[in-house]
């Protein structure tokens, strides 16, 4: 294949890939909008999503998060799409279905979109005790007809070794439980709160966690990385106090007094040739607001090809922007942030800021 020809199909290749990207996050009908993952302990790929969404492109990833890093490289769509892993027809055969060393990506399902899951390696753990708690979401409210927690047995260690099923100890079962039934009722679905229990235990382990959701032979895989006994979790971990549905953690007020219920500030956080990735930071005022919305005018056609953390509607120049379920609600005085890739040149739009308080 000749220079100029490679160079038309990656470019094109690119193109497709970011149209699909935008498809997966813009439609509602797409698995993105749907289905649900362990929020706490996070599982893997939810936990790269909540860390590095709205800044997957920085490179101190690869030296703070390796493991996410990888993950990345190797499929965005994995972590864009934290709530896809799942199979169908299974029948409950679960180990038959899935191989030893293929448990984290549900036997590379979704050909093979969830691969890097199964990698073993020093992934972000969540400390726990000996007592913790499951926090299952379920965005589209499917309920389960079972959910089973495993906890690896003592000796095995995820940082050099990918799981088996004889890794694997049962240590809960949560029967047929319908949505309305979860343990808490969420605007963007719900949620089920499983608490376990082990003895002993201390150093690194996985928390395993297959949802058979009822709507249909629908069957979910969770790996989840912990660490019995150590030093506590950060302040964005699921906390079991708290709805724990995907968050984003609020972030300081600016310097500059919020006049009116919020304000917004637009930032171009990187750049690279034929493209950008931009961040919206929305401030409550002197009171806690209930959800925002956000009008982004740009000087021409809106450059946008993927945003995460906020739903987008576009018309002419203008596109408004309004929180999703999980970061309407903001603290007075604190922050949440949206963003978003754009293709071509960095564009800076006018942003204005309307809230229900």
């Amino acid at each position: 294949m000749s220079s100029p020809v490679r160079r038309r199909f990656l470019i094109s290749s690119i193109v497709a890939a970011l149209a699909a990207a935008a498809a997966v996050l813009f439609a509602p009908s797409a698995p993105a909008s749907a289905h649900g993952n362990v929020v706490g302990p996070a599982s893997r790929n939810y936990g790269c999503f909540e860390r590095w969404g709205s800044k997957f492109q920085d490179p101190t990833m690869a030296t703070e998060d390796p493991m996410c890093w990888q993950a990345w490289q190797a499929n965005p769509n994995a972590m864009w799409n934290w709530n896809g892993l799942y199979r169908e027809g299974v029948a409950g055969n679960h180990q038959g279905a899935i191989p030893d060393g293929q448990l984290c990506s549900g036997g590379q399902t979704e050909s093979g979109r969830y691969n890097a899951m199964d990698v073993a390696g020093n992934w972000k753990a969540t400390s726990v005790g000996n007592s913790f708690t499951v926090q299952l979401f379920d965005g589209a409210r499917h309920g389960a007809d079972y959910i089973r927690v495993y906890v690896s047995k003592p000796g095995y260690n995820p940082v050099t070794t990918a799981l088996k099923w004889s890794d694997l100890d049962l240590v809960k079962t949560v029967p047929n439980t319908p949505a309305a039934q979860w343990t808490h009722q969420l605007s963007n679905g719900v949620q089920q709160d499983i608490p376990v229990s082990v003895s002993g235990r201390s150093g690194r382990a996985l928390v395993y966690t297959i949802w058979q959701a009822s709507h249909s032979d629908q069957s979910y895989y969770f790996c989840s990385d912990v660490n019995f006994g150590g030093s506590q979790p950060s302040p964005s971990s699921p906390s079991p106090s708290t709805s724990a549905s995907p968050s984003v953690s609020p972030s300081t007020s600016p310097s500059t007094p919020v006049t009116g219920a919020c304000a917004a500030t637009f930032a171009v956080t990187s750049t690279w040739q034929g493209g950008f990735q931009g961040e919206v930071k929305v401030t409550a005022g002197s009171a806690a607001i209930k959800s925002w919305s956000v009008l982004l005018t740009f000087p021409g056609t809106p450059p946008i090809q993927q945003a995460w953390n906020a739903t987008l509607t576009t018309s002419g120049s203008t596109v408004q922007a309004t929180n999703v379920g999980y970061n309407g609600a903001v603290a007075a005085g604190a922050s949440t942030s949206f963003g978003f890739l754009g293709s071509g040149a960095s564009a800076t739009p006018t942003v204005s800021c309307t809230a229900t308080v």
